[in-house]
């Protein structure tokens, strides 16, 4: 065999095994091509959101709670403030060594669970006994310390403990306690359970006055801090980090005066302890612009007590309606003089008692036949003579005069709780309502409600809105001032100041000397009505209340205090007027606005016609 011929053979295999190798290698290189082009299709297009995947597991998300804002009285006097605080918890089956970034280096520094110890116990100023005792356990959570500040709880968050949390507290704090109480009203929102099965809770917002009503503007709007961490849980520095600023409320200013309300307050609560009332009630309210100074009750709410009285979470003058008695003589006065149908002077034969439609008409005082003017029938608060100048109306008109006032209309004062009141079509007014309303009986109103009439007549025959907001003040101070809404006339100058006349009458020539003031001319009207029973028809009780202007000649403020149920026998309740307390409220208002002195005497109506006296 040749040389040739014996190395074929070697030669072909050396052919295949290149051909296998170059095949092997073709092969290799196209997989990692393909390793490669799936590498940069997970990492780079990342079609399944991989990555976002990722990063949303290691993203964490942390509310930053707005602050609520401040209720101030008009003089800038905080009713209510909101202060964040939190409460520093751990879940101690966590505990353990952690690594915490800092500044200085980019590589971790590990932190034993001793030595946070002392790093907590330094900020907390608490004992490093106390604090290890927090730690130690398996409970998920436990509070290491209650309600401490934002400042404090920024250094224990900066620790960077991935087991220690800052749980967020609102704290409402409310500086004048019961000082308008009722108005301010008290924050509250709670966690409520769907149904008794699910476990699903949903808030329950269970605020009330200026808390609820003006919650929108008083709320702010919460931040949002994003941030990433890492696998160990703690929180990287470098990472990717989102802050959205919280938006604090806005603080609203009322028109309540501190020191008013609180005078106001201690007047009417020792009146009602003195007569044994079940409550009183107190309001002072500009008549110029309707605004409402006082919302003063016997008894109130400390809106950051614990407990207190249903019955005391908003006020009184707005919750409680009620027969007003002789207050509603001036309302019909008013309607009498704007119907031309007489003048302050206008003489009535009035009897001793009234018979009409077989019903009897009597007065609270014994007295014969009398030759009486309008101011003399009023000044003396006589429901005789009252029916007689009222039943020149129609029944419509009687009624129609009532919704004039806006007796059985809310008043739209910006509180929770307000009454209606109640007043019957006139269609459905039996024969004895349909007199009796024109003193004030067979109608329901609230304190405010009467008020109202008072308000009007002051102001020169238009009615406004009582108003409890004067602003809503943003963050960078801006104020946003409540317009003055535009009043409703209701009569006319000439009218309201002929009323105002017999009002005047009422305080100097009336038995109701006790609400003058010295130096200032007053007019008001006295009112005593008979309360029903609860679950009855029988009358087993009383209202007596006083509402007055001042200085008549030019009226600035009004005061109506009301003494609901006080103790005491049919023959006594004159005594229980509230006469005093009204002069004691109104001069310490003109006082405190320094309104100047009447320069002008009180004007003086007869009573009677001439030639004629309390004898007939």
């Amino acid at each position: 065999m040749s040389g040739t011929e014996q190395n074929e053979p070697v030669q072909g295999i050396k052919r295949t095994v290149g051909r296998r190798g170059f095949i092997a290698g073709t092969l290799g290189i196209g997989g990692l091509g393909v390793v490669g082009l799936r590498l940069a299709w997970l990492q780079g297009l990342d079609p399944n959101g991989l990555a976002d995947a990722a990063k949303a597991q290691r993203t964490r998300k942390q509310t930053i709670p707005a602050l609520r804002g401040e209720i101030l009285d008009i003089n800038g006097n905080v009713l209510a403030r909101s202060v964040q605080r939190y409460n520093i918890t751990v879940d101690q089956s966590a505990v353990a060594n952690f690594k915490r970034y800092t500044e200085e280096s980019r590589d971790p520094v590990e932190v034993t669970p001793t030595e946070l110890v002392y790093e907590l116990a330094d900020i907390l100023e608490m004992s490093d006994a106390d604090v290890k005792a927090a730690l130690d356990g398996d409970l998920k959570y436990k509070v290491v310390k209650e309600n401490v500040t934002p400042a404090i709880y920024n250094k224990v968050d900066a620790l960077g403990a991935p087991y220690i949390y800052g749980e967020i507290l609102s704290d409402r704090k409310y500086p004048n306690g019961q000082v308008g109480g009722s108005v301010v009203g008290r924050f509250s929102i709670i966690e409520e359970a769907v149904d008794g099965t699910s476990g699903e809770t949903r808030q329950v917002n269970n605020s009330v006055g200026i808390e609820r009503t003006m919650g929108e503007h008083l709320a702010g709007i919460d931040g949002e801090r994003i941030y990433e961490i890492s696998a160990d849980g703690i929180r990287i520095p470098i990472g990717d980090e989102q802050n959205t600023p919280a938006q604090d409320g806005k603080s609203v200013r009322l028109t309540i005066n501190q020191d008013v309300q609180y005078f106001a307050q201690q007047v009417v609560k020792a009146r009602a302890e003195e007569l044994k009332a079940e409550w009183g009630t107190a309001i002072v309210m500009d008549v110029r612009d309707g605004s409402i100074l006082a919302l003063a009750d016997s008894s109130t709410m400390d809106p950051g007590a614990e407990r207190f009285e249903l019955a005391d979470m908003n006020p009184r003058a707005i919750t409680q309606v009620f027969e007003p008695g002789s207050t509603e003589k001036i309302l019909t006065t008013a309607a009498v003089f704007e119907e031309g149908i007489a003048e302050p002077e206008t003489v009535y034969d009035v009897p001793a008692e009234l018979e009409i439609d077989q019903q009897t008409i009597t007065d609270p005082f014994v007295h014969p036949a009398q030759k009486r003017t309008v101011a003399g029938i009023i000044a003396d608060s006589m429901n005789t003579g009252t029916v007689m100048m009222g039943s020149k109306l129609t029944k419509e008109q009687r009624y129609n005069w009532l919704k004039k006032f806006g007796m059985g209309e809310f008043t739209g004062i910006e509180l929770t709780g307000e009454s209606q009141g109640l007043v019957s079509d006139w269609r459905d007014w039996d024969i004895r309502q349909q007199y009796t309303v024109l003193f004030g009986q067979g109608v329901a109103q609230s304190a405010l409600q009467t008020s109202m009439i008072f308000q009007a007549v002051a102001n020169k025959g238009v009615m406004l809105k009582p108003r409890i907001i004067d602003a809503v003040i943003d963050t960078d101070g801006t104020e946003e001032v409540r317009e003055i809404a535009e009043g409703t006339r209701v009569v006319s100058e000439e009218t309201a100041r002929k009323t105002l006349q017999v009002m005047e009458a009422v305080v100097y020539q009336g038995g109701t000397k006790g609400a003058q003031i010295n130096g200032y001319r007053v007019a008001g009207k006295t009112g005593t009505a008979e309360n029903v029973g609860e679950g009855s028809s029988t009358y087993d009780g009383w209202t007596t209340s006083f509402v007055g202007v001042a200085p008549t000649e030019n009226p600035r403020f009004l005061v109506s205090v009301t003494m609901h149920r006080p103790q005491t026998t049919a023959s006594a309740v004159g005594l229980a007027n509230t006469t005093a307390q009204f002069a004691e409220i109104m001069e310490k208002t003109l006082h405190i606005y320094n309104v100047p002195r009447s320069t002008t005497e009180p004007q003086e109506t007869p009573k009677f016609a001439e030639g004629h006296d309390e004898n007939g």
